[in-house]
């Protein structure tokens, strides 16, 4: 452990100089017809499935609908790592987690690495970042490198309506603003993250419960098709099930609530939107809606994140510009990470995408959807000292967990969508698990897995620190 901590100070102390290296490479490429705006909208712990426009009658989400109604969404969309903070890095890096040394919540990028606001802001945009960072803080009183932070003054300890009030006001404050030159806005909103306060006791659930919760007689969601654990779980994951004794009338209260503070957070991006209407900017401006990741919600006898199930691996992505982005447009036939979406805005913005993205653009294939698109996507997990990772090709995802004994969970994603039956030990699927096994092996010489052991927990060492201090 105390190789790895002097390792990371080490890179730490040498990172100013190659950081200022890095962002000097980017610049505008060829001149195209215009250089547009973005917006990146982000939500916190949302299922793909959490909208009215993917066919969920048990939430109303208008401002979501009309993203997808007006752009293309990407229904196999895949997070690089089910958890907070090493997801949210990834996507304003287009790099794997563990890479970016964010292992685990509340840890800082490697600063060697440019970050989305360092890259347009050297391509010559106003950069903006209004929300939750939570790299290391939640939010950063200290800034991020290559934006304005446009709030500073909330804690993570306020509820998500709360904290996400004081995101859209400053959202709208940033688009409000004269400039001569396009932008890059991030509002990143917490809810419906607000749901995990209702998996455990804690002082604000009454608060949550009487705002989010069902009033008597409500149509409660039913419990989801896939709450059963999956035939074949490994004992290791069996045992990392939540709430198992929790009751089906809990559980549907729980599901109810989560689409609620969904209906929240819409109807907040709602006005975000209407206050980029009123800028007289919309038609210029690329839009990309997406989360860190999803919801257990019950399925698998699951609440919260930190699983490659798709409840919990799988994020809405939705991409709108009016005129050039072709309108109404589902895709379920490409594979697409949050590692995607950096290569994609540099390419619509005609900058130099990062030379070590390890993801790629999409607009060839959201011109022309029969064009090949990736093979597999990835994601990790960092779990003691060994990493468990997924790999999710067209028809099958393969699962491989390191908490003691090894272990494989593998499914076939059009025959089982609700990953029932783990067949990793039938014997008619020995050559396409092994085929699995060896682009997961591609995966991880490419990002040099071994290079990077796995780092401490922040949380797990706060104690440790602070009674060194006071000795």
């Amino acid at each position: 452990m105390q190789e790895q901590i002097s390792r990371r100070q080490f890179i730490r102390a040498s990172a100013a100089g190659a950081a200022a290296l890095a962002v000097g490479q980017f610049a505008v490429a060829a001149p195209q017809r215009r250089r547009p705006n973005i917006l990146i909208i982000t939500t916190d712990q949302q299922r793909i499935d959490a909208t009215s426009a993917s066919g969920n009658r048990w939430v109303k989400t208008p401002a979501m609908d009309s993203l997808a109604a007006g752009g293309v969404s990407f229904m196999q969309s895949y997070c690089p790592y089910p958890l907070c903070s090493p997801s949210r890095a990834a996507l304003h890096t287009a790099r794997a987690p563990h890479e970016l040394l964010v292992d685990h919540n509340s840890m800082s990028i490697d600063r060697t690495i440019p970050i989305s606001g360092q890259i347009f802001r050297a391509a010559g945009y106003d950069t903006g970042y209004a929300g939750k960072w939570h790299l290391p803080n939640p939010y950063p009183e200290g800034g991020i490198a290559g934006y304005d932070v446009l709030n500073t003054s909330t804690r993570m300890g306020k509820l998500a309506r709360v904290v996400d009030e004081s995101t859209l006001q400053a959202a709208i404050g940033f688009l409000r603003r004269r400039r001569d030159k396009p932008f890059l806005l991030t509002a990143s909103f917490i809810n419906p993250h607000d749901i995990c306060l209702l998996a455990n006791t804690n002082n604000l659930t009454d608060e949550l419960w009487a705002r989010y919760g069902p009033q008597d007689g409500a149509d409660l969601p039913p419990l989801p098709d896939n709450h059963a654990l999956s035939q074949g779980t490994p004992q290791s994951q069996a045992r990392r099930a939540r709430h198992g004794d929790w009751v089906a009338h809990r559980w549907r209260r729980y599901r109810y609530a989560y689409y609620r503070m969904m209906e929240d957070v819409d109807r907040q991006i709602g006005r975000l939107l209407q206050a980029l209407r009123q800028s007289g900017r919309e038609e210029d401006t690329l839009i990309v809606f997406t989360s860190d990741h999803g919801e257990g919600l019950g399925c698998h006898g699951w609440t919260g994140k930190l699983h490659f199930y798709d409840d919990a691996a799988a994020v809405p992505l939705l991409m709108s510009w009016k005129g050039v982005i072709p309108a109404g447009r589902t895709d379920r036939n490409h594979l697409v990470s949050a590692l995607d979406v950096l290569p994609t805005l540099c390419d619509y913005a005609g900058v130099d995408a990062p030379p070590a993205s390890r993801g790629r653009s999409l607009r060839g294939v959201i011109d022309d959807p029969k064009a090949p698109g990736q093979a597999y996507v990835a994601s990790e997990m960092a779990v003691g000292q060994a990493r468990s990772f997924m790999i999710r090709t067209g028809r099958y995802k393969y699962m491989v967990f390191h908490e003691g004994p090894k272990a494989e969970m593998f499914f076939d994603m059009q025959a089982d969508p609700g990953e029932m039956k783990n067949i990793a030990a039938e014997a008619n699927t020995a050559a396409e698990i092994d085929r699995h096994r060896k682009l997961l092996a591609q995966w991880c010489v490419l990002t040099q897995v071994e290079k990077y052991p796995i780092l401490p927990n922040p949380k797990q060492n706060r104690p440790a620190r602070r009674n060194a201090k006071k000795g």
